[in-house]
Order: C-alpha cells, then sequence, then structure tokens
C-alpha cells in the first residue's frame, strides 16, 4: 500500500491518495481541504483515468493536487 501525499498552499491542504476500483485497478483521489479557521471546507477530485498499480495511480494523483493548487489564486 502506498502513503498518502500532503501538499499545502497558503489555506489550502491537497491529500493525493489512492482507492481502488472495479477490475483490480487504481485510482488516483486528491481530497482538497480549505481552512478558515473555525470553518474547513472539503473538496474531492478523481483522476479521470484508472491505473493498473498503486504506484501509477498515486503519481496521477500527486500531478492532479499540483495543478489544482497550481490554479488557486490568493
Amino acid at each position: 500500500m502506498v502513503e498518502d501525499i500532503t501538499y499545502t498552499k497558503g489555506l489550502y491542504t491537497a491529500t493525493a491518495t489512492v482507492r481502488p476500483v472495479d477490475g483490480g485497478q487504481f485510482r488516483g483521489v486528491v481530497a482538497l481541504a480549505r481552512d478558515e479557521g473555525d470553518e474547513l471546507e472539503n473538496t474531492l477530485y478523481e483522476v479521470e483515468a484508472t491505473s493498473t498499480t498503486e504506484e501509477e495511480a498515486l503519481e496521477e494523483a500527486k500531478a492532479l493536487a499540483h495543478r489544482i493548487l497550481g490554479e488557486i489564486e490568493f
């Protein structure tokens, strides 16, 4: 099992992870959290394609996390 990877940018934290899907495939997932003190906002993003290995799915999730955080403007 691969370890989750966490990236932070300002108030945002993106956690890249992997989940199994049907047929022995894996899908990369990114959970984006925004911490506004009393308020915590979470959004879940999925990589479109499935992968044959957990490592490959995690690489796709990491790339998605970088794209998401790169688009955030303060």
